[in-house]
């Protein structure tokens, strides 16, 4: 119970003290969840409390779901992690490598060395990026008249690589490609899929593409941090009736929802005698993936949606099928060999499975990796080890 007092007195001291506006956080153990809060408000500029069911954008905690759906197929022989993806992607057949530009601010564009895999695609080592955090594919993007990737339009995953397939790590579209062929082996909507292969037998009930009334009545606002470090809400929103649903980063739940994923996780892949993945399915995402690859540095080129981020500065991460992979013990408490990512607008999330925890913590902010959320996210951390 000191645990909890200590837990909730970090929350609340945040939310006291303005450096976020809201925020719900749970922990679990393999055997059942041990701590759930909620403090502030949904909106700032409204009276509505945040609780333990209010409904976040998780945004790109979603890959680690859309990760798990295609491993499910990899399972039953439909993927196959290292054959061409283009197999079932016909479209990523004849992948080019975005080189720069020439002098007459024109793309510079070569095939690429080697075909995609699925591999590639859940380790983001295939070569696609974000133009958050990509300036050359922000400018080809411009050039082309592409979308950004939050429209869920098919035609902003109309991107070239930025390396050849498997040569470094770099944060991309990857995932929603990867939503893409698990729609393209299974006849559903991923949206469809991820219920009825994941969200029911799991009892993730408030998690969704497409928000309900339920969940639209308890849905929280989105905040955007000024230059002088004060909150404003501001209008957002997944379009709910998308071209494609977004494996990257389209899901909106709630706290109490992820924690029954990451139960399953800690739990080799079952729950409540749902199975969702084999045990050693499970042992096989959890493993470095990248080899002598690191996770790099999200160097952001548009400053507005994101920060620079770099979870553990000075240690070496890795990638396995799905997550992110610290190789030492983390600062705040949690053990090395720990799997953990993120969503833009601040929330957050990591699984340990040496010592059978995890942790979940959502905010409503951007841009990402925002301060003052990271400080809370570790102050957290802390308090849950302690």
């Amino acid at each position: 119970m000191q645990s909890e007092t200590r837990i909730d007195e970090t929350l609340q001291r945040a939310v006291e003290a303005g450096a976020v506006p809201g925020v719900v956080a749970a922990v679990t153990t393999d055997k059942a969840p041990i701590y759930q809060g909620a403090f502030g408000k949904r909106d700032i500029s409204g009276s509505t409390a945040m609780t333990i069911d209010t409904v976040f954008w998780i945004a790109s905690m979603t890959k680690a779901i859309a990760s798990t759906a295609a491993m499910q197929l990899v399972e039953q022989g439909k993927l196959t992690l290292d054959g061409p993806i283009s197999r079932v992607l016909p479209e990523l057949g004849d992948p080019q490598v975005l080189e720069g530009f020439d002098a007459n601010g024109e793309p510079r564009l070569r095939p690429a060395k080697r075909p995609i895999t699925l591999r590639h695609l859940l380790t983001h080592t295939a070569g696609f990026g974000y133009d958050i955090w990509n300036p050359d594919l922000g400018r080809y993007m411009e050039l082309h008249g592409i979308p950004g990737i939050i429209c869920c339009a098919n035609a902003a995953l109309k991107l070239p690589l930025v390396f050849d397939p498997g040569d470094r790590w770099h944060y991309g579209i990857n995932i929603d490609y990867v939503g893409k062929a698990v729609e393209a082996l299974s006849s559903d909507s991923l949206e469809d899929y991820f219920r009825r292969h994941i969200f029911d037998p799991l009892g993730m009930k408030d998690t969704a593409f497409v928000l309900g009334p339920s969940q639209r009545q308890r849905l929280t606002a989105m905040h955007v941090r000024g230059a002088d470090g004060s909150l404003t809400p501001a209008p957002f929103e997944i379009p709910q009736q998308p071209e494609f649903f977004m494996g990257g980063g389209g899901l909106y739940g709630t706290a109490a929802d992820y924690l029954r994923f990451q139960m399953m996780l800690l739990n080799g892949g079952t729950l409540d005698g749902a199975r969702i993945l084999k045990p050693e399915t499970v042992a096989e995402m959890t493993k470095n993936q990248i080899g002598d690859l690191e996770v790099e540095l999200l160097k952001t080129a548009i400053p507005q949606s994101s920060n620079d981020a770099k979870f553990f500065p000075g240690m070496v991460e890795k990638w396995g099928l799905g997550f992110t992979i610290n190789t030492e013990p983390g600062p705040a408490g949690r053990s090395a060999g720990s799997l953990a990512w993120a969503g833009l607008g601040n929330t957050y999330f990591w699984v340990d499975p040496k010592r059978k925890l995890a942790g979940v913590i959502l905010m409503q902010i951007l841009p990402f990796a925002d301060r003052a959320a990271l400080d809370l996210y570790a102050d957290f951390e802390r308090a849950v080890y302690s």
